[in-house]
């Protein structure tokens, strides 16, 4: 069970504020703020997909890029001993530290 909405690859928060009665969010995996609230699930879920629609137009005008989320790189601090561990097993199985950490991951959240 998630809490994220999903909208044309965008992923954004659920969260509500008890002061103002209402849910609330922003999408993550992007630099840019996209922010979105509603009274009801059903009125977040409407203005979350409308700030991604938004946000895709204004890119489109403006003729840049959207951001993509989630291009598949990252950087990972792990400790050296773990390192090493995957290091040594990606060496035993003839796999790259890349693929080897892909693997690992795969098995975790498939």
């Amino acid at each position: 069970m998630s809490n994220l909405l999903s909208y044309k690859n965008y992923n954004g928060t659920v969260e509500y504020s008890k002061e103002d009665h209402c849910l609330f969010g922003k999408v993550v995996g992007i630099k840019a703020l996209l922010s979105y609230e509603g009274d009801s699930v059903q009125e977040l879920e409407q203005d979350f997909q409308n700030v991604i629609d938004d946000y895709l137009a204004d890119c489109n005008e403006r003729n840049v890029e959207p951001e993509q989320p989630y291009k598949g790189t990252f950087n990972v601090r792990i400790s050296s001993e773990l390192h090493r561990n995957i290091a040594v097993y990606a060496i035993e199985h003839g796999k790259s530290l890349n693929a080897a950490v892909e693997e690992a991951i795969e098995n975790m959240v498939g």
